[in-house]
């Protein structure tokens, strides 16, 4: 089998252009265009993190990033075992995390437009689920799994232990509790930075089916065991919401959350190797999410910060001086201006991969 999972690409590569179609304004601005139209504004909510209680496609976002972060860390581990000494691959991943964490808080200072200490961006989570994952993955599949299963319970514990009556309220739990220790402060909306610790399972599993991919095998075996470990996390997930053990809370990755997603997750990578490695299916069409992938990080920086103050006003020149002068409303223009900066922010993936540019961290 190729060293190279070219639907690991197509994989990120989705991912991202749906991360930075949020950056280019697409999710909220579709959303304003159909909110009164009962089938599609359910559909554009879809595409916004639920409230609270409760799951939404979107919610799976996070979850897909850390998980195919994780797919990835034993091939290019490995690539890099070939050139280097083990421990000179410690010292890249710890740069690395660093460097995840440095622009996860930078990224919350450009939100706030201050100097501000938050620690809720999915690249600080990053930088600890990877660290966790590295620590363990030469261990043996059977002891990643139990280790990624130690965290859940260990999440369960946390919550419970601090309000056994009521362990998962909004701005009111462990996590935002852990948070006034770590910033002073909790999030508006529920977010809480001990999240690394039940989503380093996805990390994990990640790590894991990257192993397995990358063993020589037959793929229809692998397939059945993703098969059977997605369906299991899925059913469990589903399980703990039903019975009314642990809710689903994407905000505070609950068990339940975190199992039904990493369940999801691996079934849709099942997917993706089945139809594109396994069948063959490689059609150049793909590569209009792959190329996104080729750069990810550095096009999720750019989209969230120079990108969207550069790109919309830009776009809006062409995009309002051509459609208000024959009748077309705000909304529908803020759509279509949104799909431009899109196409912006995609268009410098292509390029840079045409040219061979990759921005590694």
């Amino acid at each position: 089998m190729s060293k190279r999972l070219f639907s690991l690409d197509v994989f990120r590569g989705l991912t991202m252009f749906l991360l930075i179609a949020e950056a280019a304004g697409f999710h909220h601005n579709f959303y304003e265009l159909v909110k009164d139209q009962p089938f599609l504004s359910v559909l554009a909510k879809q595409l916004h993190h639920h409230p609270w209680h409760g799951f939404r496609f979107w919610d799976l976002i996070q979850p897909f990033f850390m998980f195919i972060v994780g797919v990835a860390m034993p091939f290019s581990i490995g690539k890099r075992l070939t050139k280097s000494t083990k421990g000179s691959v410690t010292k890249h991943i710890l740069k690395r995390c660093f460097l995840l964490f440095a622009f996860g808080v930078l990224l919350h200072c450009v939100y706030s437009h201050a100097l501000v200490w938050e620690l809720w961006n999915v690249l600080v989570q990053l930088a600890f689920t990877i660290l966790i994952a590295y620590s363990i993955m030469n261990l043996s599949h059977r002891n990643q799994l139990l280790i990624s299963v130690a965290l859940l319970v260990l999440t369960e514990i946390l919550y419970r232990t601090y309000d056994p009556s009521a362990p998962y309220n909004q701005r009111a739990s462990f996590g935002s509790f852990m948070d006034q220790i770590f910033m002073g402060k909790i999030n508006d909306d529920g977010w809480v930075t001990i999240n690394f610790i039940p989503t380093a399972a996805h990390t994990i599993w990640g790590v894991l089916c990257g192993q397995i991919l990358l063993k020589k095998g037959d793929a229809i075996k692998k397939l059945k065991t993703f098969l059977l470990w997605g369906g299991i996390a899925v059913l469990l997930g589903i399980a703990l919401e039903i019975f009314n053990i642990t809710p689903i809370i994407k905000r505070l990755a609950t068990t339940s959350f975190t199992l039904l997603s990493g369940g999801i997750t691996i079934l849709i990578l099942t997917l993706f190797y089945w139809f594109i490695d396994v069948k063959g299916n490689t059609g150049k069409w793909m590569r209009i999410f792959s190329v996104v992938g080729t750069n990810s990080i550095f096009i999720y920086l750019f989209a969230e910060t120079v990108g969207v103050q550069w790109f919309r006003g830009f776009g809006k020149i062409f995009t309002n001086g051509l459609l208000q002068p024959i009748g077309v409303g705000d909304d529908g223009i803020a759509v279509v201006n949104a799909l431009f900066v899109l196409f912006m922010f995609w268009y410098i993936t292509y390029f840079l991969d045409k040219k061979n540019v990759y921005f590694k961290v």
